[in-house]
């Protein structure tokens, strides 16, 4: 069963043929009738923390190889 909107001859506004007039709001979408997935809460706090720290951690370790790489290429 499918929901084909509001019934015509029951909703303001609406000239015949299901049209809206200049000026009018058309009705509204139905809702959905069932939820078909499972809803995830929000993420822990801790995620963003751990992905700022990861980039870094990483941003670190480049910073630390080049360094290494121009000492020791200097000599």
């Amino acid at each position: 069963m499918s929901w084909q909107g509001p019934d015509p001859s029951r909703t303001p506004g609406l000239e015949p043929g299901g049209g809206v007039p200049p000026g009018e709001t058309p009705p509204g979408e139905g809702g959905t009738s069932a939820i078909t997935h499972q809803e995830k809460g929000p993420a822990p706090k801790w995620v963003p923390w751990v992905v700022i720290g990861a980039i870094g951690l990483m941003v670190v370790a480049v910073a630390l190889f080049m360094l290494l790489r121009v000492f020791f290429l200097a000599d």
